[in-house]
C-alpha cells in the first residue's frame, strides 16, 4: 500500500516535469521576443480569470518573453455610461461615442489600465500604464460606419512605437488602453483589436494573441467539433470569401490577415473565459484555440 502511494505520488511530480519539459522548445523559440496580447471580453468582468490572465502574462515575462497587453472595456464603459443614466448607442457593432461617452470612456479605461498595473506589480514585475496618447502611440483619424458619423471613434493609421520600445529595454511590462490622439489632438476611443494588431505590427511582435468569448474558428459555427486548430493566411481568406465567416469574427479574422501581411510571425484566437488559456495555446503541443500564420510557415503544433 505504500508503495502504491509512493509510486503515485511520483508519477504526479513527473506529470509536472512532462509539462515543463513539453514547453521548452517553446520557451527557446521565443525567448526576448515580443507578443502582444488583447485582453477583453467576459474574461476583464470576472476577479478569478482577470488574475488568471495576468499571471500568465507575468509567467511569460518571467521565462523571458516581451509581452505587451493592450486591453478593452466596452462592458465597463456601458456600465459607467448607464451608471450616469445614459443610454449606450451602437451602430453596426460600433459604439456612437459623443463628447460626454468619450469622456466617460476615457476615465474607465484609464482606470482598467491601473488595475491591471497594479495586478502585475503584485505579482513582482514592473509594469507601466499608457494609452495611445502618450508618446503619440497611436495616431488616429475618425471612423464613421456605414458613412455616419458616429462621434469620437478613431481609426489607427499610425503607430509610434519608440515608447513601448524603451519600456521593454527599461524591462518594463506595458499595458496600453486603446485612446488614441487625431493631427488636431482630438481624443478618440479605438476598437481594443485595431489598436492591438496595429501596434504589434509597429513593434514587429513574433505573436499576437487575441483573448475574446470565443473558443476560435469554426469551420461550422454550431458543431464545436470543427474548431481549427491552425490554418494559413489563404486558409482565413477562402473562409472569408466562401461567407463561412461572419458577424464580429470577420474584423478579428481580418486584422489577423493584416497583422500576418505585416510581418507577425502568428496570430492567435483564443477564449479568454478558459483559465490560462495564454499558457495552454502557447507551451503545450496542440493548443486550445486557433493560431493563424503565414502561407509558407511550416506547422509548429505536433501530433497534427
Amino acid at each position: 500500500m505504500r508503495l502504491k502511494r509512493m509510486e503515485k505520488n511520483i508519477q504526479k511530480y513527473l506529470d509536472k516535469a512532462e509539462v515543463l519539459i513539453e514547453a521548452l522548445p517553446y520557451i527557446q523559440r521565443f525567448n526576448r521576443k515580443i507578443i502582444v496580447i488583447k485582453y477583453g471580453g467576459s474574461a476583464m468582468l470576472s476577479d478569478e480569470l482577470k488574475k488568471n490572465v495576468i499571471e500568465d502574462a507575468v509567467l511569460l515575462k518571467l521565462v523571458g518573453f516581451k509581452p505587451i497587453i493592450v486591453h478593452g472595456g466596452g462592458k465597463e464603459i456601458s456600465r459607467w455610461v448607464e451608471k450616469v443614466g445614459m443610454e449606450p448607442n451602437f451602430v453596426n457593432g460600433l459604439r456612437v461615442t459623443d463628447e460626454a461617452t468619450m469622456e466617460i470612456a476615457e476615465m474607465v479605461l484609464n482606470k482598467v489600465n491601473k488595475s491591471l498595473v497594479q495586478m502585475i506589480e503584485d505579482l513582482g514585475v514592473r509594469a507601466v500604464g499608457i494609452s495611445g496618447k502618450d508618446g503619440g502611440l497611436l495616431k488616429c483619424e475618425k471612423k464613421y460606419s456605414g458613412g455616419l458619423d458616429i462621434g469620437f471613434v478613431g481609426n489607427v493609421i499610425g503607430v509610434d512605437p519608440k515608447i513601448l520600445f524603451d519600456l521593454l529595454e527599461k524591462d518594463f511590462l506595458p499595458v496600453v488602453c486603446p485612446i488614441g490622439m487625431d493631427e488636431e489632438h482630438n481624443t478618440y476611443n479605438v476598437n481594443a483589436d485595431d489598436a492591438a494588431a496595429a501596434i504589434a505590427k509597429a513593434v514587429n511582435a513574433e505573436k499576437l494573441a487575441f483573448l475574446s468569448d470565443i473558443e476560435g474558428v469554426y469551420m461550422n459555427p454550431e458543431d464545436p467539433d470543427t474548431l481549427i486548430a491552425e490554418m494559413t493566411v489563404s486558409e482565413a481568406k477562402d473562409l472569408i470569401g466562401t461567407g463561412v465567416i461572419g458577424g464580429g469574427m470577420l474584423p478579428k479574422l481580418s486584422d489577423c490577415i493584416e497583422a500576418i501581411n505585416s510581418g507577425v510571425s502568428r496570430v492567435h484566437i483564443l477564449d479568454g473565459r478558459i483559465p490560462h488559456c495564454l499558457l495552454l495555446e502557447i507551451f503545450t503541443n496542440k493548443g486550445i484555440g486557433t493560431a493563424i500564420l503565414e502561407d509558407n510557415a511550416g506547422k509548429f503544433y505536433k501530433g497534427e
